[in-house]
């Protein structure tokens, strides 16, 4: 039974989900020996943000196949290191959003009506009502730096109030942005204009200080910032200075570029809202982090596509319309495995079908896992099957088009040339089910599961015969049987979908009964 190893607090359903399929142990992330000891055995590792896993944790763990980082960041993690090893990394990205884009409101209307300073007075014993007039959100211009997810949501909560929204986001056509009822604005035009500004974008090189002096020199006269994003986006200084000589409001930052801070110039101005980083401090959050990181692993340790890891290729949330051809996909891998006998030299994945209007590159990757895992001592993951490609000298190329192909049915051919010059393929559907509809140029209908077995041979009477009465005498049966060739006394293929994998004697008795010229035997 593989083992989950869970290094700090985890969702009790996480727990219980694992549970249910995989051994479950704890352990102390911080106690750097008992976590190293720990690791040996562990097929995944689940932490959050107080556990390091680096080149020396992963060197310690043989085992491993998964980390998993219940929350976004992964600053805790050699993604690099693991990369190297094959090991799957993933994290939780959408556990969080709502409760960020709920924090950014929160310090947004804080902000707006000096809501914590007004507490914070009348618990000290003043009764201070004229001290603390506020304004108005409605009717005001709420420009939006950065339109991801979070910003996103962040808008829609916004649009509640009666606002403006305008924006700032390179990469959102406007088409989107106007679908969301926003207005898209260079990052200057934005500043000028907004009478409230709240950050929504990831803290990179070309992100860090984007709000600075020269920014803050030109806001709106009374604009009031909202940071719930990273750190360091804000340039804190200049933001101080701006607060001093009024040409901004008030500010509401729940990071900050250096973390944990407790003493900052930003702290003595009675207009800005401070919190310790507390943008996925929620119930939900929480549990939501958990239980997306135990699923994550769930779907990894059952060698199903994760779409959660942060070092697959092909990463990203798979369409629902081409999530079923995954299991199609590796299948017809490991059935050209077995066909061609031997690793191509150079491939092609084609896909034809309507779902190419979604991102199909994810089946690449699939096709690449299902045909290096019969032949390799190591595991293959949707993590290293490129590398082991890239290893083999092994060049794969995808190919989509709409095709001809009705709009529920998507055709699969997987085309590998071989050293010799040969050219071998495979090829499958998906319509409501998976068919495998071809082998080398023979026409075919069967079920790609189970135990495949193929013999090429001369057509001629009585082959059937032979072949059902040579298995029968090994105690093999055969759940389906299809026969394809090119011309009556030409050359055929026999395809059998048998209950149980043969012995390699067994295909051998066979092949020599009927004089057959190839064999190839896929466990699917």
């Amino acid at each position: 039974m593989s083992v989950v190893l869970v290094t700090e607090e985890l969702a009790p359903a996480a727990f219980d989900l694992l549970s249910e399929d995989f051994e479950v142990r704890r352990a102390e992330g911080t106690d750097r020996p008992a976590l190293l000891r720990a690791l040996a055995d562990a097929d995944a590792v689940i932490v959050r943000s107080a556990t390091r896993i680096d080149a020396e944790a992963l060197a310690a763990a043989t085992r491993l196949r998964v980390v998993a980082r219940a929350g976004v960041g992964l600053d805790n993690v050699d993604v690099p290191a693991a990369t190297a090893r094959g090991v799957l990394v993933v994290n939780a990205p959408t556990s969080n959003i709502v409760s960020a884009a709920e924090q950014a409101v929160a310090l947004l209307l804080s902000v707006a009506r000096h809501t914590a300073t007004a507490s914070a007075t009348l618990k000290a014993g003043a009764w201070r009502r004229s001290a603390f007039t506020g304004v108005e959100i409605h009717g005001k211009t709420v420009g939006v730096v950065g339109l991801g997810r979070i910003g996103v949501l962040f808008a829609q909560r916004m649009a509640a109030f009666g606002v403006r929204l305008i924006a700032y986001d390179p990469y959102v056509q406007p088409a989107r942005a106007a679908q969301l009822g926003v207005h898209l604005t260079s990052l200057d035009e934005l500043i000028r204009e907004s009478d409230f500004i709240s950050v929504h974008l990831p803290r990179t090189p070309e992100t860090l200080g984007l709000i600075g002096e020269k920014e803050l020199a030109v806001v709106k006269p009374g604009v009031r910032i909202v940071n719930a994003a990273r750190g360091g986006l804000v340039d804190e200084h200049a933001l101080a200075e701006a607060l001093a000589d009024g040409r901004v409001a008030g500010a509401g930052l729940d990071v900050f570029e250096n973390e944990p801070l407790t003493s900052s110039p930003l702290f003595a101005f009675d207009n800005v809202v401070v919190t310790p980083h507390l943008g996925a401090s929620t119930v939900e959050a929480q549990d939501k982090a958990g239980l997306a990181v135990a699923q994550s692993v769930r779907l990894a340790l059952h060698g199903e596509f994760v779409p959660d890891a942060v070092n697959v290729r092909a990463g990203g949330a798979v369409d629902e319309d081409v999530r079923p051809l995954l299991p199609l996909a590796e299948r017809l891998g490991r059935v050209f495995t077995a066909v061609a006998g031997g690793v191509a030299s150079r491939m092609t994945v084609e896909v034809r079908g309507a779902v190419v209007a979604h991102d199909v590159s994810v089946l690449e990757l699939a096709t690449m896992k299902g045909l290096f895992a019969p032949v390799t001592a190591e595991p293959v993951t949707y993590v290293n099957a490129p590398h082991v490609a890239a290893d083999r000298g092994v060049e794969l190329e995808l190919s989509a088009e709409e095709g001809s192909e009705g709009a529920d049915t998507t055709l699969i051919t997987v085309r590998g040339a071989m050293p010799d010059g040969g050219v071998v393929s495979v090829a499958g559907t998906y319509a409501e089910t998976a068919k495998l509809v071809e082998v080398d140029g023979f026409e075919l209908d069967l079920a790609p599961e189970g135990a495949l077995l193929f013999f090429r041979y001369q057509d001629r009477p009585g082959v059937v015969g032979r072949i059902g009465t040579t298995l029968g005498r090994a105690g093999v049966n055969i759940a389906s049987m299809q026969v394809a060739r090119r011309a009556a006394g030409g050359e055929a293929l026999m395809a059998l979908r048998l209950d149980s994998l043969v012995e390699p004697d067994v295909v051998a008795a066979v092949a020599a009964e009927i004089g057959s010229s190839r064999t190839a035997l896929a466990d699917l």
